[in-house]
């Protein structure tokens, strides 16, 4: 476009042509760039980041003790009771 009827435009023309090609180039990649993260982010029931673990809580501290044996059914629903806030020889779900 620049030599369009003879006119060349000089030196300051392809300057700016070659800066302008650059800023658009880098327009266009930062658009990709947050489409690609805005699609890549979880969803509400999971992590924002992935490598980030939740704590476990203490009804499920409290199950996989059980589970391994280190304390006795009767323990464990003492200790859930305990935990609910129901009393200790109240029924239990």
């Amino acid at each position: 476009m620049l030599c369009w009827y003879g006119r060349h435009g000089g030196g300051w023309a392809w300057l700016a042509m070659s800066v302008s090609l650059f800023l658009f180039l880098a327009l266009l990649f930062v658009i990709a760039l947050l489409i690609v993260r805005a699609l890549g982010r979880s969803g509400p029931g999971q992590d924002a980041h992935p490598g980030t673990r939740r704590a476990p809580g203490p009804e499920q501290i409290l199950a996989e003790r059980y589970a391994r044996g280190e304390i006795d059914e009767e323990e464990y629903r003492r200790r859930l009771a305990t935990l609910r806030g129901a009393p200790p020889g109240g029924p239990s779900p």
